[in-house]
């Protein structure tokens, strides 16, 4: 049975989220390698937080990189098999594409270290936000967007699931993008505890630094399939690589579009390689039918294992 890794972004981290682990040496070595690149003792911050500085963008995304790239390692490790497509969330694109064998660990873990900062940077704290909207139309919220951005900045970056957008933009036009969701007849609509918009057009002077971070960086053509967000498309050339990863930044998430993609290879599997959940949570919204296998401590893993064995031999 064929099978695809999808790796979540931010928004998954939290103190402790892979204490499971701990006594896997793969896993600490990990993120000792990512300590030394970062200057600081990542697993310290994981583990014992405070969670206030873990949530920093810059030091939640080499975390959320590290804990992806572990969780592959360690899988791949006690022979779990290689899957045919990769995806990831946002963020989670770099760990597919280090998993993938497009990156290595070390320069991407400089990447989004720099790009978490960039992305502070391009927006000062306190004037962006992002909101969720529940059980409306795509269009509709879009429509809302536009109706209610009048000088500012907001938009729809996120399309999760069916029912479930996100947006993000300047602060006031996104709480005004909340109000008019509930009037239209949303189910809900919530502002996100995070102060940088991504994946809208106030991300790309944050775009255009990391640009030119990557065109220093070498990248290689993945040996597994990455369908990246920007795009819903699988590239191997590294400059269009680069130029994904770029517009990306500014571009929204497409995921219902990338799993409804990977189904369409032939896939019927997926397994969720980082800490938490919540890729499965949308996958039940999106293909229901297709089994999400979450990787979050051991006894996850061997049964993924076994389940992979089985599936092989069906």
């Amino acid at each position: 049975m064929s099978s695809a890794f999808i790796f979540p972004g931010q928004g998954s981290q939290s103190v402790g989220m892979m204490g499971a682990f701990a006594q896997q040496s793969i896993v600490r070595d990990t993120f000792d390698e990512a300590s030394d690149v970062l200057g600081y003792e990542l697993w310290d911050l994981i583990e014992q937080g405070p969670e206030a500085e873990l949530n920093q963008t810059e030091q939640t995304q080499p975390a959320m990189l590290a804990a992806g790239v572990a969780t592959w390692r360690l899988w791949t490790s006690l022979g779990g098999s290689l899957p045919q497509r990769m995806a990831g969330h946002s963020l989670g694109e770099y760990t597919a594409l280090v998993c993938a064998g497009a990156l290595s660990f070390a320069d991407a873990v400089q990447l989004v270290a720099a790009r978490g900062r960039f992305m502070q940077e391009a927006v000062p704290a306190g004037m962006g936000a992002m909101a969720a909207i529940l059980m409306l139309e795509d269009d509709v919220v879009r429509s809302l967007c536009a109706e209610n951005a009048g000088e500012d900045v907001v938009q729809a970056v996120n399309f999760n699931s069916p029912g479930q957008v996100v947006v993000a933009g300047h602060k006031g036009a996104v709480e005004r993008v909340i109000e008019a969701a509930m009037a239209a007849g949303a189910k809900k609509a919530v502002m996100l505890p995070m102060s940088v918009p991504s994946h809208c057009d106030l991300m790309k002077p944050a775009a255009e630094r990391l640009a030119e971070l990557l065109a220093e960086t070498e990248i290689c053509s993945p040996s597994i399939k990455v369908i990246q967000n920007a795009d819903v498309a699988s590239v191997s050339d590294p400059d269009q690589i680069r130029d994904a990863l770029t517009r990306q930044l500014y571009m929204p998430v497409r995921w219902v579009e990338t799993i409804q993609a990977i189904k369409a290879t032939g896939v019927e599997a997926l397994y969720e390689c980082g800490p938490g959940k919540v890729l499965a949570g949308l996958n039940r919204r999106i293909e229901k039918r297709m089994p999400v296998h979450t990787l979050i401590s051991m006894d996850d893993i061997e049964k993924a294992l076994k389940a992979a064995s089985t599936e092989a031999g069906a």
